[in-house]
């Protein structure tokens, strides 16, 4: 898939700043962008998950 994205002045620099301080085109940094976005887990489950964590962490340490 291919996607086209109007970016303002000001952004458009912040964008090519980041890439080429990360030596990557700025093609690449907006497409890794959008994976993290598009990956990352719901805040709801990250809550969720640390309660369990917390809740069960004397359990897990008995077991490691």
């Amino acid at each position: 898939m291919r996607l086209s994205v109007e970016l303002t002045g000001a952004l458009e620099a912040q964008l090519a700043a980041v890439a080429a301080r990360l030596n990557v085109s700025a093609e690449e940094l907006a497409a890794a962008a959008l994976r993290d976005l598009l990956t990352a887990p719901e805040p709801d489950f990250q809550e969720a998950a640390a309660r369990v964590l917390e809740k069960n962490r004397e359990l897990y340490r008995r077991l490691a």
